[in-house]
Formats: structure tokens, sequence, C-alpha cells
């Protein structure tokens, strides 16, 4: 057997491993995540896994735009700006609690949606790509020069962490850790009914092809907007979590940067997968923490794993499935082998 066969066949198996074994394995990772503040018991380590699950959100939110409809979006960090400063500002100036301040940030970055939605209806590709991050950059512009608003460069200090019947949820008591597995077990649950639903089937025709869309009497303008909202919104209670974790946000934290990051993070992991986004953002994410000697070269090591990536493997890391013809258990085979002989 050859080199690529072998590897190939590794890989098969391996996708049958997780598949037959699903259940066993959620599980598993369930009771981990449960003890693992316990295990780690490190301020600094759990900082940084509540980041890795705000970036997860970030992920959800962008992949059911791009890996599922089909729309590559550049200017995803203004969705999440929208959501971090709407709900900053209503927990700093009106004293709203975080999770009315949450909503309020995601129908902030829902109408956004729809009005960022609209040219969808005159340009793709490309251009859509150019427009999205222009978005993002124009977000970012009134954060920075709206000042009696958003306290322009200066930023907005202070933001109060989430408590529940007046208990704070800190990273010291592990309270906001547990919250945002919360978050990203909603949001997780919330796409996956969106993916098996009839929207989900529109999302992922729209994708393979608008044309064909249309004529099969898909309303492609509707879903387009559709899912620019739902993507929005999810951006947004990432960031509203993002902004509570880290206390101070100004114009720079969105930067587009963040919107290159996690475009990097739904390549990397595999567009249209749930699970693709959880590996992405470990791997980027605690990355950069575990190797701060390569901070200056990060976007050129990410450019670097996304070319490889796209060369050896474009459907992601976790992309189902290989694009190899998928291997047949023994007990398939044998059937197969028999009806063979049995046909004259």
């Amino acid at each position: 057997m050859s080199k690529i066969g072998k590897k190939t066949s590794y890989l098969h198996n391996m996708e049958m491993f997780i598949e037959k074994n699903k259940k066993m394995l959620l599980i598993g990772l369930a009771i981990v995540l449960i003890a693992l503040p316990y295990i780690l018991n490190n301020q600094y380590f759990l900082t940084v896994i509540v980041k890795i699950g705000a970036y997860t959100l970030f992920a959800l939110g962008l992949n059911i735009l791009t890996g599922y409809t089909g729309l590559v979006s550049l200017g995803h960090a203004g969705f999440v700006a929208l959501g971090a400063y709407a709900s900053s500002l209503c927990a700093v100036k009106l004293g709203l609690d975080f999770f009315s301040s949450m909503i309020v940030g995601m129908i902030i970055a829902g109408l956004a949606g729809v009005l960022l939605g609209l040219p969808t209806m005159r340009v793709t590709g490309t251009y859509l790509s150019i427009i999205t991050l222009g978005f993002g950059e124009i977000i970012k512009m009134i954060a920075m020069n709206w000042s009696s608003v958003t306290n322009g460069t200066l930023g907005i200090k202070n933001i109060p962490k989430p408590s529940i019947f007046g208990f704070q949820l800190t990273i010291a008591n592990k309270g906001i850790y547990y919250l945002m597995i919360l978050l990203v077990l909603i949001t997780v649950l919330f796409c996956i009914a969106i993916i098996k639903s009839k929207t989900g089937r529109a999302f992922q025709a729209i994708r393979a092809d608008e044309m064909a869309s249309t004529m099969m009497g898909i309303n492609i303008t509707s879903y387009k907007i559709l899912s620019f909202v739902i993507s929005a919104c999810i951006c947004a209670m990432g960031g509203s979590l993002y902004a509570s974790l880290i206390g101070y946000i100004d114009p720079n934290t969105f930067n587009f940067d963040v919107s290159t990051l996690i475009l990097s993070v739904v390549i990397l992991g595999g567009m249209g997968t749930i699970r693709g986004m959880f590996v992405g953002s470990v791997l980027l994410i605690a990355f950069p923490e575990v190797s701060r000697f390569l901070m200056e070269y990060r976007f050129v090591l990410y450019g670097v794993i996304l070319v490889l990536m796209m060369r050896f493997r474009p459907q992601g890391i976790m992309g189902w499935k290989s694009t190899m013809p998928y291997c047949l258990s023994k007990k398939v085979k044998v059937q197969v082998e028999k009806m063979g002989k049995d046909t004259p």
C-alpha cells in the first residue's frame, strides 16, 4: 500500500471511530470540561480558556455565513464590536445586568446584519467581501470618533462582570468559565437546529449553487439576510462575553486582525462543521499564548498554516469527511462481495 493509501486508511479509521463512539466521546468531553477549572486551578489558564470560548462563538457565527451559506466576510469584528460596545455601555451607563445588556447588543448587531445583508441582492464573491471589510472599518471609526457615547480612543473601562442573583461571576470563582460553557452550549444546539431545519438546507443550497436554488423556489435574498442576522447575533453574544472578561475595550480591540483571526479559525477548523470551530479556536488562540516569543510573526504563521491547509486538506482539520472514497466496514465488504458472487 502506498504512503497516500496508508494515510487515507488511517484517516478513514479515525473518522469511523469518532462516528461510532460519538456519544461516549461527548460524555467524556463534558466531564473534562466540568472538572477542568479544578484540574488546572490557575486563573491565567482559565482566562485563556474563556477567551477560546469567546472566539468559538465568533467562529460559530461566521461559520453560519461563510461555512454554510458561502458568503465570505472580512469584517466580522464589526459585529463583535457592536455587541461588546452596546452591552458594555448598557452595563456601565444604564446599570443593566449582563444578560439584558447582551440581548441589547445582539439586537443592535442583528439590525446591522440586515443592513449589511441588503447589498447581497446586487453583489457577491469578492465584491461582497470588500463591502464587509468596509463595514468592519466603519464600525471601528464610529467607535473611535463618537466620543460622547463610546469615549473615543480612551475606550470603556471598568466593565462589570456578569452576575446572577447578586453573585458575581469571575475567573477567581470560576463563574465566568461556566457561563462561557453555557453560552457555547446554547449556541451549538441552536446552530445544529438551524442546520437540520429547512433554513439550514436553504443556506447549504445557496452555497452550492445560487442559480439552482432560485429555480427551486428558494428566496435567496431573504435567506442571505437571515444568515447575516444570525451570524451577527452570535458574534455579538461572544463580544459581550469577551468585553466582560477583559473589563476594558477600545476601538483597536476590534480591528481587522480580529476579523482575519476569526476567518482563520473557521478555515483551519473546517468550514461547514461545528466541531471544527472548537479545534480552530484552540489552535489559533492557545498557540500565541504558549509561544509569546513568536507574537510578532503570528500572522505570518497563520498564513503559512492556511496555505498548507488549502493544499493538503482544504476541508479543514475537522472537515467531514476525507476527500478519498470512504472505507467500508468489514461487515459491509462481506455483504458486497456476497452480492457480487450471487450476481449472474
